[in-house]
């Protein structure tokens, strides 16, 4: 049953991988100085080139979208040179890569950028503290003026020519977990009442605003996303939820995009608003290449895609503990698990 993880799998006429087990994003937070990629970065993804496609951790795409310590950029020479040496390493060894486009909006904080404030759709403050950094607790952000937002809007598409320019062979919106571009998808984060919110149309605008030019500047081909229709982390659940993701979704599938790829933890998780998984509600109003993440391992993704609640798998934890992790599962070799110890070190 395994067999069916190591078929090739085209995702467009310009990108066929090699094989259906993608590394989902990780955040590190292994950064250098200027949040520049480091050498050990390198050689941590190019040990991990044997996935049919590596996802970048969460790159941020101007300062004031850093939220936690350490985590890369992509808006500065620096950084897309150290982007250089890794997605080099990468394709050195026959893999490919795609950069993760990242602003946290509400989750970032001040601390890391210097600026006055942070942003988000409407001035609704997170409770609690930022994760690494307790000290730090979330500040009431900014609400985003329209001219505010054409700008974020330009910035993801420079971001994306930037990947290019860094050699990745695509991009990932993060349009997931509560971030930025999420905050516009959900009601608990997005309280306005122009034409960025008050509606699906209205609440879905930016993303797609988002989605519209970095396929512009850099091609539908290279374009995927990353969504959470269930508000699990940082958000609080919504029942109008729903509407907005029945409008987005089919809007997305219009842009033929090269995939959507599922934003959750666990896909076990049960959600009434969505009628069960939000893997079983993606697939329903998503028909082209979806990517499924969320405590699967080698069985179920495979039991998974060959009843076609998706095309891929993205795995995470298992990949830190496993850099072989794709060759042993091919062989049926065990794997080693995960320990939150190895969050403290790239290897």
């Amino acid at each position: 049953m395994r067999d069916v993880l190591f078929e090739p799998y085209r995702l467009n006429d310009k990108i066929t991988l090699k094989n259906r087990i993608l590394m989902a994003p990780l955040t590190r937070c292994m950064a250098g100085p200027g949040l520049v990629p480091t050498d050990e970065m390198a050689a941590y993804y190019s040990r991990r080139a044997d996935a049919g496609l590596i996802i970048s951790e969460a790159t941020i795409i101007r300062p004031d979208g850093q939220g936690y310590p350490n985590t890369p950029g992509l808006f500065s020479t620096e950084q897309i040179l150290g982007w250089r040496k890794v997605t080099d390493a990468v394709h050195a060894k026959g893999g490919l890569i795609f950069a993760q486009l990242w602003h946290t909006g509400r989750v970032a904080h001040t601390f890391f950028f210097g600026g006055e404030h942070t942003v988000a759709p409407s001035a609704v403050a997170l409770n609690g503290t930022v994760p690494r950094m307790r000290e730090l607790q979330y500040e009431t952000p900014k609400a985003l003026t329209v001219s505010e937002i054409e700008q974020l809007v330009r910035d993801y598409a420079k971001a994306a020519e930037n990947a290019i320019e860094a050699g990745f062979d695509g991009v990932e919106i993060h349009g997931a977990n509560a971030y930025l571009i999420d905050e516009f998808l959900h009601h608990d984060s997005n309280r306005r009442y122009d034409d960025y919110g008050g509606s699906p149309e209205n609440m879905s605008r930016f993303p797609l605003q988002v989605t519209d030019a970095v396929i512009a500047a850099i091609g539908r081909e290279r374009t995927g996303i990353r969504l959470s229709p269930a508000a699990y982390v940082n958000m609080a659940t919504d029942a109008r939820d729903r509407q907005v993701f029945d409008y987005l979704l089919p809007a997305l599938e219009q842009r033929q995009l090269a995939y959507v790829h599922l934003g959750i933890f666990d896909d076990s998780m049960q959600f009434d608003y969505l009628g069960g998984q939000a893997s079983t509600y993606l697939r329903e109003h998503y028909q082209q290449t979806l990517v499924g993440v969320g405590g699967y391992d080698a069985d179920s993704a495979s039991a998974a895609i060959i009843a076609g609640k998706f095309d891929l798998i993205a795995i995470g934890r298992p990949f830190i503990a496993n850099p072989d992790y794709v060759a042993r599962v091919r062989q049926g070799d065990a794997t080693k698990a995960y320990s939150d110890e190895m969050l403290a070190t790239l290897y």
